[in-house]
């Protein structure tokens, strides 16, 4: 490895933990941990999964030092940095999945609770930040040969940009919405002017002293319009037109359920991708009562909120479904799992998002079945020992399990003496359905080369090898990999692929089965995506392809 862990940690308290999370822990309903790095160097504040299978991880550069020196004996003039002037330590990393190593990358500018995702050929965008990083576009293109490194494009954003949030977009650019007091949206790369539009929804979302705003949820619909999501409410916004086409009614109840009253929000899987009128519907969970996050400020942390709304943004008349999650959550992520369910994950009990504002950890993380009827749709699984608060990631890896890393509710790195240590560490949970028990129906796909391209509308022939029984439906899902942070996923989207045949035999465990790709890039905008085939509930590992 290119760099020396530093010591800061308590390595009693890791070995410990490494002991406990490699066991599995009878409780609920299933699932695994495992600890995959007791420390990382950083603490992985955002994270995003490369069409390599490698992890970009980063937290803040302007709070002092990390714990992973930079390569070569490389130091950095901080001038912005409120702790040291000069810094010889990374604030971002690389993982490599298949290795379970890391090494460290070079940020040269403040990239604190900032944005991104992919771009169309597999590059990271990433935008904004705080301080001199705040109108920064930087770019990570990944290499095989661990040379690649992070380019930066000053003044890559019209303004400055901190808790916004992005989302690709048909034509593979960009939409980057919101931050901190930023009622406007833009473009990356930036084409013809102007490069800045109003936004007064986020104006009328603004809550006084507490935003509730921010990091707001944003969704491409079957129309190319943008479901974009904050505080309590929503909006379909054609962005080309800089006009609302539709106003969503306020969640019942009118709590807030965006930064810093944090919950989190998901597009369900989208299915029936040959209809004339696809439907699509979002999930939005957990959040914080009104008034919670200054009530934090006298040292009252109010129980988060235990409800999930549902809605199909599409409906003539569309209204919002509340039911009952098994527990309070705020700061929780969603995580869409390639059977079509998604996982609850991270998070506390009571308080908001912020610096020492969260209290009781949320250590069980809990599925939904979204297909299941109301009240029996949600299954808690095992939990984890470590607490993840605020500045926690969870991601969905190839091979179906759920990279899961920091927590750092302080504004500097603390170990000791404090509720909740910054969190250096990284570890796994695997849903039930990669227990052994499940390896007989789990199917691996044999003849679709990692990284083939497909095109849309086109017929897929997948042929796969189960030792087991294969029972219909198979379903074949896509995934596109997101951007996590601050508990949204940004670009999150699962699609299941219609049939154009059903499954048939071809030997004594080979089968194959042929599915329709997304017809347009308003249902599945290009880039790189993860195709999984799933049998009886049991996914495959997933082979990247990329649909252009």
């Amino acid at each position: 490895m290119a760099a020396q862990i530093l010591t800061n940690v308590n390595h009693l308290r890791y070995f410990a933990l490494f002991f406990l999370i490699s066991c599995h822990m009878a409780y609920g309903g299933g699932g695994t941990w495992k600890l995959l790095l007791p420390n990382v160097g950083i603490s992985a504040m955002h994270s995003q999964l490369l069409h390599n299978d490698h992890v970009i991880m980063y937290d803040r550069s302007n709070f002092g030092p990390s714990n992973i020196s930079l390569p070569n004996g490389t130091c950095l003039n901080s001038p912005n940095d409120i702790v040291s002037k000069r810094d010889c330590t990374a604030h971002s990393i690389e993982y490599d999945v298949a290795s379970n190593q890391i090494r460290p990358l070079t940020v040269r500018s403040n990239t604190w609770c900032s944005s991104g995702g992919l771009t169309p050929d597999g590059t990271l965008l990433q935008t904004g930040g705080d301080k001199e990083g705040e109108r920064k576009a930087r770019l990570f293109s990944p290499c095989d040969d661990n040379t690649c490194d992070w380019s930066e494009v000053d003044n890559g954003l019209a303004t400055r940009r901190w808790y916004a949030s992005n989302h690709v977009l048909p034509d593979g650019r960009q939409i980057i919405i919101g931050g901190r007091a930023q009622f406007s949206y833009e473009f990356y790369p930036k084409t013809n002017a102007p490069y800045l539009f109003s936004l007064p929804f986020l104006t009328q979302t603004d809550d006084p002293h507490d935003e509730n705003n921010l990091y707001p949820s944003v969704f491409l619909n079957r129309d190319g319009n943008l479901f974009i999501f904050a505080n309590n409410r929503a909006i379909l916004l054609d962005y080309k037109k800089n006009m609302v086409v539709k106003t969503y009614p306020e969640i019942p109840g009118g709590d807030p359920r965006s930064y810093p009253s944090t919950g989190s929000s998901v597009l369900l899987p989208i299915k029936n991708l040959e209809d004339e009128m696809v439907q699509l519907e979002v999930l939005v969970c957990g959040g914080a009562p009104k008034g919670s996050f200054q009530l934090t400020s006298r040292n009252t942390h109010v129980k988060a909120l235990d409800t999930c709304a549902r809605i199909k943004i599409n409906d003539a008349n569309p209204q919002w479904l509340v039911e009952k999650m098994p527990r309070a959550r705020v700061m929780g992520d969603m995580i869409l799992l390639p059977d079509g369910h998604v996982l609850l994950i991270n998070g506390g009990g009571s308080g908001t998002a912020g610096w020492e504002r969260g209290r009781e950890p949320v250590l069980n993380p809990d599925l939904y079945r979204p297909n299941k009827p109301v009240g029996s749709r949600f299954v808690t699984q095992n939990p984890t020992t470590i607490p993840r608060m605020y500045h926690s990631t969870a991601i969905l890896l190839r091979d179906g399990r759920i990279l899961v890393g920091g927590s750092n509710p302080h504004e500097f790195y603390k170990f000791t003496n404090v509720l909740f240590p910054t969190e250096l560490s990284l570890e796994a949970f695997s849903p039930s359905y990669l227990e052994s028990k499940h390896s007989s129906h789990r199917p691996r796909i044999v003849n679709l080369t990692s990284q083939s391209t497909i095109n849309y509308g086109q017929i897929l022939t997948l042929r796969f090898d189960v030792t087991g029984r294969v029972k219909s439906p198979v379903k074949v899902t896509m995934v596109f990999p997101s951007f996590n942070t601050h508990s949204f996923s940004m670009h999150q989207r699962l699609l299941i692929l219609d049939h154009v045949f059903a499954v048939r035999r071809l030997g004594i465990s080979s089968y194959e089965v042929k599915v329709k790709t997304p017809r347009s890039v308003n249902l599945a905008p290009p880039g790189y995506y993860m195709v999984f085939v799933v049998n009886q509930g049991i996914p495959s590992e997933g082979v990247w392809v990329r649909l252009q």
